[in-house]
């Protein structure tokens, strides 16, 4: 099986160099996978399904074609948690759940959920998430939506700017618990913009994604091999790059 795990590109229609280079990455991976994973925060704020933006119609547009030569899973991230089921019917991608166990071992997570300690950011998600909450916020106009997300951005990295930074990460006892629950041996995870892999004495390995940000980072799967690699933003994503990285 050969697949590609990426999360946090955070798009948007400001940086269209970084969407290019999702662009070229769909275009280039979907030809020569079986399956890619976007694990969360696709982009940098989603208002919702019924978005009329040039913006979201180009995402929905790039995402759809990709889709109709390999297999596209998307999940939910703190950015993008109102993708629906709407967007999938439009472009092809399947839904899948946090933490989602695949049959060899492997379990995908935006990672998020394993930062425990962030004790107002786990509050905050339980609100937002909740079904209530999201109702009243989708039956808003959309301008009051796009309003109403560029203040909570604001407001998240007012308060992030004054957290300890080991209370952002990612909890050594939630790692733990995840593996006592579960029958895997590999976790692959974003959120935390904190790219590496992390291996344990007892065979387990952590994978964790980084942003897009000053360089792509992807995770590609040749079977039961992973490679974490990073390729720079500036230069086109094509097989000549795909030669070096795998």
């Amino acid at each position: 099986m050969r697949r590609a795990f990426i999360s946090d590109l955070h798009l948007d229609q400001k940086n269209e160099d970084r969407f290019l280079r999702f662009q070229e990455f769909l275009n280039v991976e979907s030809d020569r996978l079986e399956e890619i994973y976007i694990l969360g925060d696709l982009v940098e704020s989603w208002i919702g399904d019924d978005d009329d933006s040039e913006f979201a119609k180009k995402l929905k547009e790039t995402i759809r074609g990709a889709s109709q030569k390999s297999a596209l899973f998307i999940m939910h991230g703190n950015r993008d948690f109102l993708i629906g089921s709407a967007f999938c019917y439009e472009t092809g991608v399947t839904l899948i759940p946090d933490s989602t166990q695949l049959a060899e071992g492997l379990l995908l997570a935006h990672g998020d959920c394993y930062c425990i300690d962030d004790h107002d950011y786990q509050e905050m998600k339980s609100l937002l998430r909740s079904e209530d909450w999201q109702k009243e916020f989708l039956s808003q106009s959309l301008q009051t939506r796009r309003e109403f997300s560029k203040r909570i951005r604001k407001e998240s990295q007012a308060s992030n700017a004054t957290k300890a930074e080991g209370i952002m990460d990612v909890s050594t006892s939630a790692i733990e618990d995840v593996k006592k629950r579960n029958d895997i041996t590999i976790v692959i995870h974003g959120h935390t913009h904190r790219p590496g892999i992390e291996k344990h004495d007892d065979g387990f390995t952590r994978i964790t994604l980084g942003p897009w940000e000053r360089c792509g980072w992807v995770c590609y799967q040749n079977d039961f091999e992973f490679k974490l690699s990073c390729f720079n933003l500036q230069d086109r994503y094509e097989i000549e790059i795909l030669d070096r990285l795998v």
